[in-house]
């Protein structure tokens, strides 16, 4: 039976992680899979996380099923810190999710079992989007976001095409810290792109998996909460990997806003079935170690002071990449402006190549690189191989 199948090619992010364990040369860089990494190369778990796992050790009685919803008390306390004054009160259904990806698996479930048939990317975007999407069975098509060689937005095209978008249609946005590009709308662009999708009726899907990267926790969803507070209905996947340091404690959520409560209680039992059918029940150990951080004063204000912490590491290195790589390529002045882990450089695959094999320098062909990866240490060595291009 199995020998009707063919040989998938291998996702090439995973592909270069085995590469780059290979690779024995001494001073080898990662700037491709995208977690963060402080200024030894080490991605540590939080301070607040490594209590709260304490306590639950401590205290916790007993690991059985959460149910296919999941924990309401943490769905409750991530949706406050989401979206703030523009979620409260929104009649609003929640579903606990084996990370941001289950969350958006979901999301596309959802959609296809409403009758939505085409959901709407910004290309480039994460890859796992279309991917994903296009496994729940939506017709996937594509509008201009970014322009690599002038590191530009372009919001004209992106607000022409989405015109043309047909009432009922989903259109994936990204909340922040843009995955690949780290270019991001600003709040009167959001305020255009909210009128759109209302004036259109389209579903606007929103993916925030980066909150606290970019400027702040609040400000990382300021254009989110402008949506919401424009549209009657929207879809929200929501990562806790990054914010939270849980990576592979595989912890999300879809939220579903709704026109009333009774249209909310009926996709929460909607979502429920569908996680049935997939996942059954989700992880509980990292939505555990959320809620306990989001309930207790003390832990969250540690978390949010490691957080920034962090953010403002980044938002360093980006200053020091910057000045060094526009003494080549003058629009890598935008490195500056742009926001969070990753920023899309324009490099042909040679150029990538190159790098791999000359200098042990790891980046996904796309010229996407990860800059929260880096080590404080290693960013003028790292700028003065790209400059030897």
């Amino acid at each position: 039976m199995f020998d009707a199948l063919t040989r998938q090619p291998d996702d090439p992010l995973l592909a270069l992680i085995g590469l780059f364990r290979a690779d024995e040369r001494a001073g080898k860089v990662d700037l491709g899979v995208g977690v963060y990494r402080d200024e030894t190369g080490v991605t540590r778990v939080f301070r607040a996380v490594k209590e709260a796992e304490r306590r639950l050790v401590e205290t916790q009685q007993t690991k059985a099923y959460v149910g296919p919803e999941g924990d309401p008390v943490f769905l409750e306390r991530l949706w406050a810190l989401t979206t703030g004054e523009a979620g409260r009160g929104r009649a609003t259904a929640g579903l606990q999710t084996p990370g941001g990806s289950g969350a958006l698996r979901i999301a596309g479930d959802l959609m296809a079992r409403t009758g939505t048939r085409r959901v709407w990317l910004g290309l480039p975007t994460w890859p796992n989007h279309a991917s994903i999407f296009a496994a729940a069975g939506l017709e996937v098509v594509t509008y201009p976001f970014f322009d690599i060689p002038s590191q530009a937005v372009l919001f004209d095209r992106m607000m022409e095409a989405l015109s043309g978008a047909a009432p009922g249609d989903a259109v994936l946005l990204h909340a922040s810290c843009h995955n690949p590009t780290g270019a991001n709308l600003n709040t009167e662009q959001w305020r255009a792109v909210a009128a759109l999708v209302a004036e259109r009726g389209l579903l606007p899907v929103i993916d925030i998996a980066y909150q606290g990267y970019g400027r702040g926790l609040d400000e990382d969803a300021a254009g989110l909460r402008i949506l919401l507070s424009a549209v009657p209905e929207a879809l929200v996947a929501v990562s806790c990997s990054k914010s939270f340091g849980l990576y592979r404690e595989r912890t999300g959520a879809i939220y579903a806003v709704c026109g009333s409560a009774e249209t909310a209680l009926a996709v929460r039992t909607n979502l429920a079935a569908l996680a049935r059918v997939s996942y059954s029940m989700p992880p509980d150990h990292g939505s555990a170690v959320v809620s306990m951080i989001l309930g207790e004063e003390a832990l969250m204000a540690d978390w949010k002071a490691e957080l920034e912490s962090m953010r403002l590491r980044i938002t360093a290195i980006r200053e020091r990449l910057a000045a060094g790589l526009s003494k080549r390529w003058q629009v890598l002045t935008a490195i500056r402006e742009q926001e969070g882990m990753f920023s899309l450089l324009p490099l042909e695959e040679s150029d990538v190549m190159k790098l791999r094999a000359e200098h042990a320098i790891y980046m996904p062909t796309s010229g996407r690189i990860n800059i929260a990866g880096l080590k404080t240490a290693e960013v003028d060595a790292v700028i003065e191989k790209f400059l030897s291009l």
